[in-house]
C-alpha cells in the first residue's frame, strides 16, 4: 500500500443472512482527501463505515485502514480514527464538560493540556457557555454538535462523519463545513456519508455513489457532473402574467424534463422558473414556445449541472433496468 492511501478496500463484502449490503466494493481514500459517500438509505454508506473500523467484521474481501486491518487491529485503529453518526452518541448524566473529557481520556489525550483541549473543542461548536450544564436538559442540535467534538477531541488522522449536519441549525453546519476544511489543511483525512448534495459539492474532492452496496460512480463532482448529468438546469425569467400559465406551457415543450417555480424572486413584473433541459435546442425551443404563447422573457440564465443532477440521473438509471423475468419452474418442482 502507498504511504498517502489511508483507505484501501478491495471487494469489501458484507452479508446479513440473504441480504448483501456491502457487494465487492472498491475504495482508496488519500491522505488529506474530502471524500463523500453518497447513497439513498440502504445504500450501504454506514456499513462500510462500521467495516472500515472494525466494528463489523466484513463476509468477503480486505482492507486496510491507516495501514491497519480494520477487524484484527480495531482497537488500535479507532484510537487514530473519529466517527459522528446521525444519532449523538452522548451522555445525558453529565455535563458537556465531563463527557467530553470522559472521552479525551479514553482516546489518550495526556493530561497536560486536556484541560485546554477540551474548552478549545467545545469552542469550536459554541458550547462553552453550556459546558457545565447536564447534557440532558440539551437541545437535539446541542447533543449532536457535542457528539461532533467528541468526534474530535483527539485530533483523528481518518473522521468519519455519517450525516453529521443532522439536528444542526445553518450557524452550526457552516462551523462544522469550516472545521473540516481546517483538518484536511492540517492533514487528516475524512469521509462524509451524507444526503446533503450542496454540502457535498462545496466539501468534497472526490465523491463516491452506491447502490445497493456497490460503487456505481466515482470522481471529482465536476467529472460525474460532465459524464453522467444530461444537460443541466435552466433559470429563466418570465412575464407574471394571469392569462397564460408559462410553466404549463413549459411542459409541453419536448426535451424538458422538469418545470417548476424557482425559490428565488425575480423581481416586479416577473417569475422565476427552473427547467431542465436534454440540451441546448431544447431551451431554444422552450424560450420559442413561450414567445408564441404571448409569454415575455426576460433572461434565460444556464446553470452547470451539478451533484444534485448527478444524483437524480443515477437514480433515473437504476430505476430504468429491469430484472429478467424469472423462469417459470420445471413440472413437478416447486418455484
Amino acid at each position: 500500500m502507498k504511504d498517502d492511501v489511508v483507505v484501501d478496500a478491495r471487494a469489501l463484502t458484507r452479508r446479513f443472512g440473504e441480504t448483501v449490503a456491502v457487494d465487492a466494493l472498491d475504495l482508496r481514500v488519500r491522505r488529506a482527501e474530502i471524500v463523500g459517500m453518497l447513497g439513498h438509505n440502504g445504500a450501504g454508506k454506514t456499513t462500510t463505515v462500521r467495516l472500515l473500523n472494525g466494528v463489523l467484521a466484513a463476509t468477503g474481501g480486505s482492507a486496510t485502514v491507516l495501514g491497519l486491518d480494520p477487524w484484527r487491529d480495531g482497537v488500535r485503529l479507532r484510537r487514530r480514527t473519529g466517527v459522528a453518526t446521525e444519532t449523538p452518541a452522548v451522555d445525558d448524566r453529565l455535563t458537556g464538560r465531563e463527557g467530553l473529557t470522559f472521552f479525551a481520556r479514553i482516546y489518550g489525550v495526556p493530561e497536560v493540556g486536556l484541560a485546554r483541549r477540551v474548552d478549545e473543542v467545545l469552542g469550536i461548536f459554541d458550547l462553552v457557555d453550556a459546558a457545565d450544564e447536564r447534557v440532558g436538559g440539551y437541545s437535539r442540535g446541542m447533543k449532536q454538535r457535542l457528539s461532533l467534538a467528541r468526534t474530535l477531541v483527539h485530533g483523528p488522522e481518518l473522521l468519519f462523519l455519517d450525516e453529521p449536519t443532522a439536528g444542526l441549525d445553518p450557524v452550526a453546519a457552516r462551523a462544522l463545513d469550516d472545521q473540516v476544511r481546517t483538518l484536511r489543511a492540517s492533514g487528516a483525512t475524512v469521509l462524509l456519508c451524507t444526503h446533503n448534495l450542496v454540502q457535498a459539492q462545496a466539501l468534497c474532492d472526490r465523491v463516491v455513489v452506491l447502490e445497493r452496496g456497490r460503487v456505481v460512480a466515482e470522481g471529482t463532482p465536476a467529472e460525474l457532473a460532465r459524464a453522467l448529468a444530461k444537460g443541466g438546469h435552466v433559470v429563466i425569467d418570465v412575464e407574471a402574467g394571469d392569462s397564460v400559465d408559462p410553466i404549463t406551457v413549459l411542459r409541453r415543450v419536448p426535451g424538458l424534463r422538469s418545470v417548476e417555480a424557482h425559490d428565488a424572486i425575480a423581481g416586479d413584473g416577473a417569475r422565476r422558473l427552473r427547467m431542465q433541459a436534454d440540451d441546448r435546442a431544447a431551451v431554444a425551443t422552450a424560450v420559442d414556445a413561450l414567445v408564441r404563447a404571448n409569454v415575455r422573457v426576460f433572461a434565460v440564465e444556464p446553470e452547470a449541472p451539478g451533484l444534485e443532477d448527478v444524483y437524480f440521473a443515477l437514480h433515473e438509471r437504476a430505476r430504468s433496468v429491469v430484472a429478467p423475468p424469472t423462469p417459470p419452474a420445471a413440472a413437478g418442482v416447486e418455484s
